[in-house]
C-alpha cells in the first residue's frame, strides 16, 4: 500500500484528533503526526471519537511542524497542505506522488504560514454554501479518500 502520512498541525479540539484517527483508520494512514499544541492519545475525548483507531493508527508528536516537514522532505516525501490559499490548486487537480505527508490545520488559523511555505503543493476544498470552509476531519476526510484513490 501507499505511503500516507497525516500531518496535525496545532489542532486544539480533541474530538477533532479522535475522528481523524478514526478516519486514518479506514483511510489505512501509514502514521499521524501530532504537532504543536495537538493533543496526543492516551485521552479520554480523542478515544470517544476514534473509537480505538488511536490504538491501531501509529502516530508520533512534534513540537514544531516545521522541523518534521524538513526531515520528511529529507526523505523524499512529498508534503501536501490542504487550506486556502492564493496559490493553491483544487484538491482533485493535485498529481501525487508517494509517499505522501497530508497537512491540516489548526480550526481557527489554518495551517501555519511557515508550514506552508514548506508544501511542496497546497490544495483545496471547493466551498459552494455560505461558509468558507469544513471542520477540520471532515476536510481530512474529503481530501484523504481522493488522494488515497488517485494514481501516483
Amino acid at each position: 500500500m501507499k505511503e500516507f502520512y497525516v500531518i496535525c498541525d496545532n489542532i486544539r479540539s480533541l474530538e477533532n484528533v479522535g475522528s481523524i484517527f478514526r478516519t486514518a483508520d479506514a483511510l489505512g494512514v501509514t502514521k499521524i503526526f501530532l504537532c504543536g499544541i495537538t493533543g496526543r492519545p492516551p485521552d479520554h475525548k480523542i478515544s470517544k471519537t476514534a473509537l480505538g483507531a488511536e490504538k491501531t493508527i501509529p502516530f508520533e508528536y512534534h513540537k514544531q511542524t516545521w522541523r518534521l516537514i524538513e526531515k520528511l522532505k529529507k526523505e523524499k516525501v512529498l508534503v501536501v497542505a490542504l487550506e486556502q490559499t492564493p496559490k493553491n490548486i483544487l484538491y482533485t487537480k493535485l498529481k501525487p506522488k508517494f509517499p505522501l505527508a497530508l497537512i491540516i490545520g489548526n480550526e481557527v488559523k489554518g495551517v501555519s504560514k511557515k508550514a506552508l511555505e514548506l508544501s511542496d503543493k497546497v490544495i483545496y476544498l471547493p466551498m459552494y454554501g455560505k461558509k468558507e470552509s469544513l471542520n477540520v476531519s471532515v476536510a481530512f476526510g474529503a481530501a484523504g479518500y481522493e488522494i488515497r484513490n488517485m494514481k501516483s
